[in-house]
């Protein structure tokens, strides 16, 4: 990687010549950075497929009545295995943004002062403004993983999106209009009473709630609903929450920001796929900051990047999509 020439740093708000570009590992470096931070991938409740140029199938194999009578021969069941596949396929996105340097001067001044809330970030100018955007990209791309429409510019379709087109994902239609902590118990035990046996006790097995559901869920075990005791956990009241982790009737309950407001989703996280070009294609990555001074004389720069992404889910019937009226 070239590193970022700033020749000039001055009191007007004139910063010069940022040639920085990304290539081999720091390309991938970067976007990895922009597409894998999000909480769904960064905290493991997606299984990450990083080798899809374009399309990959997605098989899962299950067994059955693999015990049978001792005989002296061998014999084939075909019934016995079952394989089952979906194709995951990733779809090319960009960003094509154009920044004015002195917007973002003073925010870099104190960065290289060494200002201790920015201690994180790199430093370097050109960096410093690709980290911003690659920051946005993790929040779209989460968003994306559970909600997103393929019909809208920048997105896929979400995880969401395809169950609720899927026949053979397990509904369950709710009566309930919101989240709310007087009502989360009752509902997640919906959602929980309607996941097959075959994947229920399942070790990977979560349960997904959106950012609403999740708080709802925190407040009522707070003590601020009927059966969770006059003071909650551990009789702390609302105090009892530290950000831990949270289970309910002994299934791993993950908090996914991206998940549409009114979806809840039950299922193994090793049958849920997010799929990118990462590793497989790097000539479809790039990642670019062109300094326009030396083109047009402007203080703009303009920030390239290219990247693919896309997600899939292995067994339709072992997932289970909960949906408010």
């Amino acid at each position: 990687m070239r590193k970022t020439n700033l020749r000039d740093i001055t009191g007007n708000g004139s910063v010069d010549t940022i040639t920085t570009s990304y290539e081999g590992q720091y390309l991938g470096e970067l976007i990895s950075a922009a597409l894998l931070s999000g909480d769904t991938i960064d905290k493991g409740g997606i299984t990450v497929k990083p080798n899809v140029a374009y399309k990959e199938v997605v098989k899962k194999l299950d067994t059955s009545g693999i015990i049978t009578d001792a005989t002296c021969d061998f014999t084939v069941t075909a019934d016995q295995i079952t394989l089952s596949e979906r194709i995951l396929e990733v779809e090319p996105f960009q960003v094509n943004l154009q920044l004015c340097k002195k917007d973002f001067l003073s925010d870099y001044l104190a960065l290289e002062m060494g200002a201790s809330a920015y201690k994180n970030l790199p430093s370097s100018f050109g960096n410093y403004i690709m980290a911003h955007v690659a920051a946005e990209v993790a929040q779209k791309t989460e968003q994306n993983i559970w909600g997103g429409v393929n019909a809208t510019a920048g997105e896929f379709d979400g995880l969401t999106t395809l169950m609720a087109a899927d026949a053979n994902v397990i509904d369950v239609p709710s009566t309930a209009s919101a989240f709310a902590s007087s009502t989360i118990i009752a509902e997640l035990g919906k959602l929980v009473d309607s996941i097959p046996a075959a994947v229920y006790g399942k070790e990977d097995l979560h349960l997904f709630l959106p950012t609403v559901a999740f708080k709802a869920y925190v407040r009522a075990l707070g003590g601020f609903v009927a059966n969770t005791g006059a003071n909650g956990v551990d009789n702390k009241g609302s105090l009892w929450y530290e950000n831990g982790g949270l289970t309910f009737e002994g299934i791993k309950v993950f908090k996914a920001p991206g998940m549409p407001a009114d979806h809840m989703v039950a299922a193994e996280k090793s049958n849920l796929f997010f799929g990118t070009a990462l590793l497989a294609d790097m000539g479809q990555s790039s990642a670019k900051i062109l300094d326009m001074a030396d083109l047009d004389g402007s203080d703009n720069v303009r920030i390239v990047l290219r990247f693919q992404a896309g997600v899939q889910y292995g067994v339709s019937q072992d997932c289970t999509l909960y949906t408010l009226s």
